[in-house]
């Protein structure tokens, strides 16, 4: 029998200086997760327009579901301008109001949570009311959320965060958001592994992932730290890679690995789609060599 994920979230063209890529992270996400296997459904809403259209068709020929994205009559597709540096590092400009700020909630919507094994959510997708209190009422469905925290200046309030952190389960969480929340919730430690024990104390959260860009990842989980010193490669953009890496983690879970496993395993994926252009490499789990053991 399939594990099953729903994740909500953002569906949207990445625009970049000469092409437009698919992406959003939660869209990213689903879609790693359904390439390794699992049954994945995805809550999200795009325009009535054509760039909606791109996307739906984009998901269709990726042979993803999209029974649960909406189409909203007044507001467009999601698009964001992406900004690479000297180093392929991504900045963003996300243009709002969209789509998936208005996102309704239905039957449908709550029982594909219900029905889920896990249940994926990030910050962003909160910047507005309406999909902010949708998300909050899916959360009460879920039986193992996973928060992607995934901060995107200004598109969020602390206040919000704790309310998602509180209601988490699995967080993943970068180095720069690590101290960001570090400084709002007015914790002392320096240390990566007291923040995150902090972290799990105050909010009820049993596994908390760390990714640490090109030097891989740490895992804190039930009193345990776990480190991964990263895969080495030739960086063509950023874009992506942490959401490879957490839809990797959970699908690893899912399948009952040890934390090791999923930590290499996640590790891995996340740096192959760094270093491919854009947000959804092309692989295939069977094939491509990505899940050698």
């Amino acid at each position: 029998m399939k594990h099953r994920v729903t994740s909500i979230g953002e569906i949207l063209w990445d625009v970049f200086k000469e092409q437009k890529k698919a992406g959003g992270s939660s869209m990213n996400v689903s879609l790693n997760l359904h390439k390794q296997g699992i049954d994945a459904a995805f809550i999200s809403a795009v325009g009535n327009d054509e760039n909606g259209k791109e996307l739906i068709r984009f998901l269709e020929d990726h042979h993803h579901p999209v029974s649960l994205i909406q189409t909203h009559p007044v507001l467009p597709t999601s698009t964001v301008q992406v900004s690479l540096d000297a180093q392929q590092q991504a900045t963003y400009t996300i243009v709002e109001p969209v789509a998936w700020d208005d996102i309704a909630l239905s039957e449908e919507n709550i029982e594909s949570v219900k029905q889920a094994d896990a249940f994926v959510y990030c910050s962003l997708t909160c910047r507005h009311e309406k999909s902010r209190s949708v998300i909050y009422q899916l959360l009460q469905h879920g039986k193992f959320n996973v928060m992607d925290i995934n901060l995107r200046p200004p598109h969020f309030q602390i206040e919000t965060l704790k309310h998602l952190l509180q209601a988490a389960d699995l967080l993943k969480i970068n180095e720069d958001e690590l101290d960001y929340l570090k400084k709002e919730l007015q914790f002392q430690s320096t240390d990566q592994e007291q923040l995150c024990k902090q972290l799990s104390r105050i909010f009820n959260i049993s596994t908390i992932c760390v990714t640490l860009g090109d030097k891989g990842a740490i895992v804190w989980q039930e009193g345990k730290l776990y480190r991964h010193k990263g895969y080495p490669v030739q960086v063509a953009d950023t874009v992506g890679a942490g959401d490879a890496f957490l839809a990797t983690y959970v699908s690893s879970m899912l399948q009952g690995y040890p934390v090791e496993t999923i930590l290499d395993r996640a590790c891995r994926v996340g740096a192959y789609v760094a270093s491919q252009t854009g947000a959804n490499p092309d692989y295939n789990e069977a094939t491509s060599g990505l899940f050698r053991s």
